[in-house]
């Protein structure tokens, strides 16, 4: 427990420094709490990047210019031992918020209020940041800014709240028994679901998750409300839109109280099929980059926060959707 105390800390003071430091000592920032070996994952384009200086001139400088000034507002933040390999990794889920006065990544600027939707994960070592990964909801700004890049979305197109219950920053510690009951569940609904093809009928639902589940998902595919609009909204689409799909496994799965969470790199492998996000048919493969966060209420799941790195597995299908975002904002 100790150890997760200590690894909070690290990540705390860590964002604590990067939010106060200009763009262009941003990497030295890094190198301040990075490991020698420093390795970073990112959704598309940012991908893997190895050192300090890569990290900061590809992800955090563009966006730190381009979002002024940018505040980080987490909704949840937990830490423990992964169980795949007993590694220590620290989570962070929440909201980046600024004016967006310059472009990023091709997408104009606004000038007003915007909110990138973001996850986080830091493995620390020797008391040292080893390895991060971050997503971030690229095509949440897009359409903040006005863009359309993808077809009507099945789910509601809202920028996605925290916990129903205020309580996700996990500043104190946490009791074993509680974050071992949370893995232990989200683990089962997962075998539940891998298990059965990535069907999961509602009677099979309903074993793992409240009736009045909340599914928060990425733009581009949305969030709804109750295991059946769940179904009907996300399951239904995905599982007639996409075929052969096929799990991977995850890098990291963690919890700490009634929160935990997992990512995968990538999590699926599939073909596109009959079409999904309102995508022609193709056949073509692809493949998902997911993260999963999760809240449980007492013996069931109560909430479920994703992000898909949905650029990632349309480039694999030929659709660029930077490039045509940049296409239609010099229209």
């Amino acid at each position: 427990m100790e150890q997760i105390q200590s690894a909070k800390g690290i990540v705390l003071d860590y964002f604590r420094a990067i939010e106060a430091a200009p763009p262009d000592r941003i990497a030295a920032t890094i190198e301040q709490f990075a490991s020698d070996d420093y390795r970073f994952r990112g959704v598309h384009p940012f991908n893997e990047l190895d050192g300090a200086e890569a990290v900061a001139a590809t992800v955090w400088q563009p966006l730190r210019e381009s979002l002024t000034p940018m505040q980080r507002r987490q909704d949840i933040f937990f830490a423990g031992p992964n169980f795949i390999d007993g590694t220590l990794w620290v989570t962070s889920m929440g909201t980046f918020m600024g004016l967006m006065d310059n472009p990023w990544l091709g997408i104009p600027p606004t000038g007003k209020i915007v909110l990138l939707p973001y996850c986080e994960f830091h493995r620390i070592a020797e008391g040292r940041i080893a390895e991060s990964a971050l997503w971030v909801d690229i095509i949440a700004v897009m359409m903040q800014a006005g863009l359309q890049p993808l077809p009507v979305q099945t789910g509601a197109a809202i920028v996605n709240p925290g916990p129903r219950t205020a309580d996700g920053v996990l500043h104190e510690p946490q009791h074993e028994a509680e974050s071992r009951k949370t893995l232990e569940l989200i683990l089962r609904m997962c075998d539940d679901l891998v298990g059965d093809r990535m069907e999961s009928p509602g009677d099979m639902l309903r074993r793992t998750w409240h009736e009045d589940m909340s599914w928060f998902g990425p733009w581009g595919i949305g969030a709804t409300h109750t295991i059946d609009r769940y179904q009907l909204q996300h399951q239904q689409p995905f599982r007639r839109g996409l075929e052969n799909i096929r799990f991977n496994g995850h890098v990291l799965e963690h919890a700490e109280g009634n929160y935990g969470g997992w990512f995968g790199w990538p999590n699926m492998s599939m073909n596109q099929g009959n079409g999904f996000l309102g995508l022609p048919a193709s056949g073509r493969p692809t493949e998902m980059r997911v993260v999963d966060i999760y809240r449980r209420d007492g013996d069931k799941l109560a909430e479920n926060w994703i992000f898909i790195d949905l650029i990632h597995y349309l480039r694999l299908l030929g659709l660029d959707v930077l490039e045509r975002c940049r296409s239609i904002a010099e229209q």
